[in-house]
């Protein structure tokens, strides 16, 4: 069993874009997650962090892009997203906090 701050660890936080409000009509929550977290992790700490039953799990690694910060190349960070379904019936309101 993992402890809560844990699961604050693997779920940095909610990801609202145009593609995430389309998901959610899908009963689907975008989350911004750890990248060496796994889907049974991500699993665990929604069900646990929210008290909702999640149906499954997809997640994509988007690479970090190469931009120019103050004139210097610089990297951006690889990103890991989560795309949460949840059972019927099961909601999570993201524009509120935890």
């Amino acid at each position: 069993m993992s402890t809560k701050s844990e699961h604050y660890d693997v779920i940095r936080k909610p990801l609202i874009t145009e593609k995430a409000t389309l998901a959610s009509e899908n009963n689907a929550v975008v989350f911004e997650v750890a990248i060496d977290s796994n889907k049974p992790m991500i699993k665990e700490a929604v069900e646990t962090l929210f008290g909702v039953k999640v149906k499954a799990v997809n997640t994509t690694i988007t690479k970090g892009k190469v931009k120019r910060f103050r004139g210097q190349p610089g990297r951006r960070k690889d990103v890991k997203k989560a795309y949460v379904t949840l059972e019927e019936g099961n909601t999570i309101d993201v524009s509120t906090g935890l």
